[in-house]
């Protein structure tokens, strides 16, 4: 019974960890018509956080980065790494960039989980003193 106990609260303790972690897949939402339009995929690789789509949610969303800069131009959205060299500073992930493939500009970004909503990120690009705000949800 001890044994049993033991797993169930290991189990719930990694499943707390994992519900506050950035990690994983994010829906994400335009935040000026509120559409949804992609899920991103959130991973680790050599101690920075990196970004992907993963699958595309819009109808007639473009599948071709047309507007994109340098090697991304006229390439796949699919698999696309838009999000790139963040680290985790502060409680949040930072000093990286993200892309918005729509405008086809780099924006630096900030990202941290909504206080009080492990399942909500707040994604803020920067473009000098001017910033833009999207929330994006945890896909279960």
């Amino acid at each position: 019974m001890k044994k049993l106990l033991l797993l169930f609260l290991f189990a719930a303790a990694a499943l707390q960890m994992q519900a506050q972690s950035y990690l994983g897949s994010w829906k994400t939402k335009d935040d000026e018509t509120g559409e949804v339009k992609s899920h991103i995929l959130i991973y680790e690789g050599g101690g920075k956080v990196y970004g992907k789509i993963e699958k595309l949610l819009r109808a007639n969303a473009p599948t071709h980065c047309d507007k994109c800069p340098g090697e991304r131009k006229d390439q796949p959205l699919m698999g696309m790494i838009l999000l790139v060299n963040m680290v985790q500073k502060d409680g949040m992930l930072q000093s990286g960039d993200i892309l918005d493939p729509e405008k086809g500009k780099w924006y630096s970004c900030k990202m941290w989980l909504k206080e009080g909503d492990p399942n909500t990120l707040v994604v803020r690009g920067y473009l000098g003193p001017f910033y833009r705000t999207q929330y994006w949800t945890r896909v279960q």
